[in-house]
């Protein structure tokens, strides 16, 4: 059959180029350009940087309004495409859920614990400091405890993922990270020899996470019940489209605005953060792509899976930790850092999965 809806197995992803729009075709381009735009703003403005980094949701809550209005922004139409009751149809497939969420919440926190301490509080305490050390460690804890939300859909297309089957994947992370999140960072960073305050972790995950939730599925059962799911999948969804990526790009020059110091004072520290993220993500990958291969589920399912327990929802990681320790900490910088080597890291790993596509091939008859 050559339908969209069932393209032929083989279709490599070097037959023919995605048709990805501007945005997600040159994702490295944007980040990179962010960067230098927020460093810059950072730099020859600090006032007016100063002046957003200073509001906040209520007196000393640490949560930036700025940040948090373009998250909202950027996951309420997001989370508005998951229709929750798909998640009963999962039982008849269970077997990439379930290596899914074994990656994302008994694997990979853990891990980056384990290598946050190794780097930073043994092989590379030497240069940088005990008190940045465990700034460090927090911060790399913070992202690997926030899996992929938004931009597993473009990683997914580029993989020729199964799109419902992703949306269910994100949709259920979602829901744990709702329970999880701020107990395992809690747990964690406060092993890892920080103190957690845990008063405005749970106001973060109000904020960032329950508030684009509830706000995503009421809007999503309301507009539905009123003007059928035909009008709003096919016609009101795509117009939030531009709004979302305004505010993805509007973060990160926040985000990169209210680190400028930090990045430009301490080049070298980059580079080693790097370090553990970058074992992280390759690892994780690693895992759950070989998970999946062991338990013969469809490459269509296989990748996307790879690549949720590879990726982090760094908008929310980096919005986390400069609510917990400030916008000009070690925390903060090391989500940072994240975001740096999120998108050029995350293109490697689906040109891996599009190349390692007939390893898959035995599971393949039962692609739906």
């Amino acid at each position: 059959m050559t339908t969209a809806e069932t393209p032929p197995l083989p279709a490599p992803i070097a037959a023919g180029p995605k048709r990805l729009g501007a945005f997600e075709r040159y994702l490295t381009v944007w980040v990179v350009l962010c960067m230098a735009v927020g460093v810059l703003l950072g730099r020859i403005l600090p006032a007016v940087t100063d002046g957003l980094r200073g509001l906040e949701f209520g007196s000393g809550s640490q949560i930036n309004a700025p940040i948090a209005v373009l998250i909202w922004l950027m996951i309420v139409p997001m989370m508005m495409k998951i229709d929750f009751s798909s998640l009963a149809g999962v039982a008849r497939r269970p077997k990439g859920l379930a290596v899914t969420l074994f990656v994302n919440w008994a694997v990979k926190p853990f891990s980056m614990f384990a290598l946050g301490w190794l780097f930073f509080q043994v092989l590379f305490l030497p240069l940088i400091g005990e008190e940045l050390a465990k700034q460090y460690t927090a911060g790399v804890i913070i992202l690997a405890a926030a899996p992929c939300t938004a931009m597993v859909f473009v990683w997914s297309y580029l993989t020729d993922g199964d799109p419902a089957y992703t949306l269910v994947q994100v949709a259920v992370n979602d829901l744990v990270m709702l329970v999880l999140f701020a107990p395992v960072i809690g747990l964690l960073v406060g092993v890892s020899g920080l103190a957690v305050p845990f008063q405005v972790l749970l106001t973060a995950v109000a904020v960032f996470i329950v508030v684009p939730l509830a706000a995503g599925a009421v809007a999503r059962v309301a507009l539905v019940r009123a003007r059928g799911k035909e009008w709003f999948e096919g016609t009101l969804l795509p117009r939030f489209q531009p709004l979302a990526v305004t505010a993805l790009l509007g973060t990160l020059v926040l985000i990169f605005a209210f680190q400028a110091n930090n990045i430009l004072a301490h080049p070298l520290h980059v580079a080693l953060i790097a370090v553990p993220i970058l074992i992280q993500v390759y690892g994780n990958a690693s895992l759950a792509y070989g998970l999946m291969w062991l338990f013969k589920v469809p490459h269509n399912i296989a990748a996307p899976g790879a690549l949720i327990g590879a990726s982090n929802f760094f908008e929310l990681a980096v919005a986390t930790a400069i609510a917990l320790y400030g916008p000009g900490s070690g925390a903060a910088l090391a989500t940072v850092v994240g975001v740096l080597v999120e998108v050029p890291v995350m293109l490697s790993v689906c040109a891996a999965c599009n190349r390692t596509r007939g390893w898959f091939a035995s599971a393949e008859p039962h692609r739906h």
